[in-house]
């Protein structure tokens, strides 16, 4: 999706830069003659629009044309609207009508447009991208130790609150807990944005998915599962994903109106 708008970006872009100086309502703008004026000029102003209309604006077409199927006109449907009337009229005068077509106007439009949502998408991404590293973070085992001093090798979801687990130097920490046994040097950086690895010794709290240093650390767990620390940054980021804003709602109720 984010390299899709990339592409009719960039496409809509380039062609935009000929509209422009192919347009003489932009030049009137200025007070200036189109650098490009000869005969037949409006024809390929026509061809390079539609491409721009069809190309460019096929995201916002399909969304229009979605929202009207739910019954909900939205921002996709001004827009949609917005470019086809655009168009329409522009061909009209293309063709004989009598008047000044937008055929920048539309090409600007789609322009900004798309480069709005490739931004928002890629943002979207990025949020997508950041929680699967926050699972990697995670180990796939932790040691757990026994009653006999002795340890074992268990998966994470065997683990429980009052469990006892070793963390040796260079292993991620399992889950939540605080340290019983031994101090060390905690990277944080992903979790909580700390840039420096954080000193930590018996009795601090250490959160699960930070990277131990140089010294072996024995761990109550304290939480597991859903109440661990990364697993409310995961659902916060899930949530902020899925749920539509407030000023999302906002401006598809403008539109509606408009």
């Amino acid at each position: 999706m984010v390299e899709d708008f990339r592409r009719r970006f960039w496409l809509a872009l380039a062609l935009s830069l000929p509209i422009l100086a192919l347009s003489p309502g932009f030049w009137g703008l200025l007070g200036l003659p189109p650098p490009l004026a000869f005969a037949g000029d409006r024809y390929l102003l026509f061809l390079l629009a539609g491409i721009v209309y069809l190309h460019g604006g096929w995201p916002f077409l399909k969304g229009l044309v979605d929202e009207l199927a739910r019954r909900q006109p939205g921002m996709m449907t001004l827009i949609g609207v917005a470019i086809t009337t655009a168009w329409l009229y522009s061909t009209a005068v293309t063709f004989g009508l009598r008047g000044m077509g937008f055929e920048w106007e539309l090409a600007t439009l789609i322009d900004i447009m798309l480069l709005g949502h490739w931004i928002e998408m890629r943002s979207v991404m990025g949020a997508s991208g950041a929680l699967e590293a926050l699972v990697r973070r995670l180990p796939a085992v932790a040691h757990r130790l026994r009653d006999d001093g002795g340890s074992e090798d268990v998966p994470l979801g065997e683990l429980r609150p009052g469990d006892r687990v070793l963390v040796r130097p260079g292993e991620r920490v399992p889950t939540d807990g605080i340290i019983i046994s031994g101090s060390s040097n905690l990277d944080e950086s992903m979790l909580t944005g700390e840039s420096r690895p954080v000193e930590r010794g018996e009795g601090a709290e250490v959160i699960g998915g930070s990277v131990n240093g140089e010294g072996a650390l024995t761990l109550e767990i304290r939480k597991t599962g859903g109440e661990t620390y990364l697993a409310q940054v995961m659902d916060m980021v899930r949530r902020a994903q899925e749920s539509r804003s407030r000023s999302q709602d906002l401006a598809n109720r403008a539109a509606l109106w408009l």
